[in-house]
């Protein structure tokens, strides 16, 4: 028997035409508004958020927080701050109440630090 073999033919493939795209008025106008609208997005959210922040800070308590300052002195803690200021109340609530009203991270100090004290502590409850 007898077999038959097919050559491979090598054929030189033809150069990739590139063609640019080209987007219409319509296309145009869809892409914009696709990229504009998380934009868009973003700023609203930014505005009501904005808005609720000032006005949650203000209302969070109902009313304003009125407070005096204290300068912090060398090796003073605010255990100690609670106990001269405040030794009728709860230490662990003025520390509490004073760590929050200054954003503090943690209770340590430093000297010569300004630390604000609700007034409710400062009048010596």
């Amino acid at each position: 028997m007898s077999t038959i073999a097919l050559a491979d033919i090598q054929r030189p493939a033809a150069p990739a035409v590139r063609t640019r795209l080209r987007l219409t008025r319509r296309g145009r106008i869809v892409f914009t508004t696709l990229a504009a609208i998380p934009l868009l997005i973003v700023v609203a959210l930014g505005v009501l958020n904005g808005g609720q922040a000032s006005a949650g800070d203000a209302s969070a308590g109902g009313s304003r927080t009125t407070f005096e300052t204290v300068t912090i002195q060398p090796g003073e803690t605010l255990w100690q701050l609670a106990e001269e200021t405040a030794p009728n109340a709860d230490p662990r609530d003025f520390v509490q109440d004073v760590v929050s009203l200054n954003a503090l991270d943690s209770s340590a100090l430093q000297a010569g630090e300004q630390i604000a004290i609700p007034a409710q502590y400062s009048a010596g409850e």
